[in-house]
């Protein structure tokens, strides 16, 4: 189900054994498009400390309710490493971050979330190997965690690409011919956490209308002056269906 990320603003975020806190951004991968942590303002129980909760914890959002139900406990968050979420997340800090929850790295495989679709398959205990005897899960166990050295080695010094929706939202798009308007929203795929569209406000070219932009047609963010590139003309924009 498609959901505009605006909907999780200020939303409870309930651990398995009480509030966390309340959601105030997410971060995104520029490049694959996909929500990769929310932050969370943990209120006056942990000092107004905001903090990182990856979707991999996050149950499926129930579309009447007001809540976002995590799967880890307060303790847990209370004890997590403590980044500045104001500052760019590195991937040291993503390793780090992942390690402490016992969360497999969500890069170098062929799907949004490793090898698969959905941040679900990476939770702990949703390993393969079930049904192996011992000899041969040990066997598996050392293969994976060579694999995760030798990723952690490979990727040490990447850009995670790792983008405040807080900071895109009011960059200007650019059409191949001009400007269009200005991101005003994000449409997210509530189950793989991909976002499937830019929400764009023309209002400055085309008085009261809005547009979507899909990720395939953006051809890049520019940060240096807060901008996005789309590989489509204003006519193409304009007459696309609503």
């Amino acid at each position: 189900m498609l959901r505009n990320l605006n909907d999780f603003k200020n939303c409870p975020i309930a651990a398995t054994d009480g509030e966390i806190g309340q959601v105030k951004d997410f971060y995104v991968e520029d490049d694959a498009w996909v929500v990769r942590y929310l932050v969370v303002e943990t209120g006056t129980w942990l000092t107004s400390r905001k903090v990182l909760i990856s979707p991999i914890s996050v149950h499926h959002p129930d579309g009447l309710a007001q809540t976002l139900s995590v799967s880890i406990t307060q303790q847990q968050v209370k004890d997590s490493p403590d980044f500045d979420t104001d500052k760019p997340v590195s991937r040291q800090n993503e390793e780090q971050y992942l390690g402490y929850y016992g969360y497999p790295f969500y890069w170098g495989g062929g799907g949004l979330w490793g090898d698969g679709l959905y941040p679900s398959a990476l939770m702990p205990g949703y390993a393969p190997g079930v049904g192996m005897d011992r000899a041969d899960r040990v066997t598996r166990e050392r293969q994976l965690e060579a694999y995760l050295r030798d990723e952690r080695a490979r990727h040490r010094n990447d850009d995670p690409h790792l983008r405040s929706c807080n900071a895109v939202t009011g960059y200007h798009i650019h059409a191949t011919d001009g400007e269009i308007g200005h991101v005003s929203g994000f449409l997210v795929d509530d189950e793989t956490w991909a976002i499937r569209y830019l929400v764009v406000d023309t209002s400055n070219w085309w008085v009261g209308h809005k547009v979507l932009i899909a990720p395939p047609w953006i051809e890049g963010v520019h940060w240096s002056d807060q901008t996005v590139s789309v590989s489509l003309s204003r006519a193409s924009i304009q007459n696309a269906p609503p």
